[in-house]
């Protein structure tokens, strides 16, 4: 359930919050000994003791079950006020000093880069944070942190393809894939950053040779969506594309017989797992500059890298979490274990424009 904010106005003179971790979570007081048994039954809810307006483009309703969690923990509601990631960025940079939003929370890193270079972060120092997630999947400064992450990955039709021939997202450029390849257009964020991920490793230059030779092997223009692109291959429009896990992990979870039958014919490879790993993304989240509640935001954003918040985060929406040792969802796990890229995904969002440009002169529509 969505709950709705009221108008109110917080007066911060036009001076930025600096915002300062805090590495423990607020617990409950002890109960009453006089009803010590009847509260080990039905232990009474935490009371409500502030709150953090959660600014929020992921439109996942298992979330939250995840935001009530935080409530009982800690005694902090939390207000989702949901919308794209755009609209959000705008919405809070509007407000300026005057905004409601102590938290942003966004998928991919791209949206990330847009949210940073707007300047709508603050700085956050957390010991619980700089320790739980992994240097590759946050900020440098600290403006925001990775708490999901999503695979991309080679997926492909079991009839068509010898998984022996598949090994690098470098190789889908070779002309032994003319005609075998599908995927979603240039414009879609997830190759946006893909591509950027690639100018990160190899430069323009070779990236750009690289799109040509990738182009050079589609089956058709691009299209679609994920979904659409792994049905596709499933159908033998083409063999392989490149999706995120999470899409064939719903797919496995659906009684459709239809689908049940793509799922039966689709399979996945994780590429480049003799050098630097698999490319991977985030779900993330930073804590607003002018936030109305900043202690509150960082006790929140820490109770996302508890194991707790992280199995369920993850398991959620089928992704992987960002704390090693946390459980993944059991249809994940049939998938296998792979080697992520831990290139700096901070790096990505300086090279999404040159991405775009790049895509764009290679013919990818």
């Amino acid at each position: 359930m969505v709950n709705k904010l009221s108008r109110r106005v917080f007066l911060s003179g036009g001076t930025a919050v600096t915002v300062v971790g805090i590495s423990q979570l607020v617990t409950s007081c002890g109960n009453n000994n006089d009803n010590a048994s009847n509260d080990t039954q039905n232990p009474a809810p935490t009371p409500v003791t502030g709150e953090v307006n959660l600014y929020s483009s992921r439109h996942y309703n298992t979330d939250t079950e995840l935001y009530n969690g935080f409530t009982d923990e800690t005694g902090i509601k939390v207000n989702l006020i949901e919308g794209s990631a755009d609209e959000l960025i705008e919405r809070i940079t509007s407000e300026g000093d005057n905004t409601q939003a102590d938290v942003f929370m966004t998928v991919d890193v791209a949206r990330l880069w847009r949210a940073q270079e707007a300047e709508i972060f603050a700085p956050t120092s957390s010991p619980t944070l700089e320790e739980r997630i992994p240097a590759s999947l946050r900020n440098p400064e600290g403006l925001w942190f990775g708490f999901t992450r999503r695979a991309r990955v080679i997926m492909y039709n079991q009839e068509n393809v010898n998984p022996e021939e598949l090994s690098t997202y470098e190789d889908l450029a070779d002309p032994k894939w003319k005609g075998r390849i599908i995927i979603r257009p240039s414009s879609n964020i997830y190759n946006q950053s893909l591509v950027a991920s690639l100018i990160e490793i190899h430069g323009e230059e070779k990236t750009e040779e690289w799109v040509k030779g990738f182009v050079a092997n589609f089956a058709r223009e691009p299209q679609s969506n994920d979904t659409g692109q792994i049905k596709d291959v499933a159908a033998g429009v083409a063999d392989i594309t490149l999706a995120n896990t999470y899409y064939l992990a719903r797919m496995a979870k659906d009684d459709d017989p239809a689908i049940k039958e793509v799922v039966e014919k689709v399979k996945i490879f994780f590429p480049n797992q003799d050098d630097r790993g698999s490319h991977v993304n985030i779900s993330g989240a930073g804590v607003v500059k002018n936030a109305p509640n900043p202690e509150n935001a960082v006790k929140f954003l820490e109770y996302l890298s508890s194991d707790t918040a992280q199995e369920f985060f993850a398991k959620g929406n089928n992704e992987y979490p960002v704390v090693e040792g946390v459980g993944i969802d059991p249809v994940l796990e049939s998938f296998g274990t792979f080697k992520a890229d831990d290139t700096n995904i901070a790096t990505f969002g300086p090279n999404l424009a040159t991405a775009v440009q790049v895509m764009n002169r290679g013919g990818w529509k």
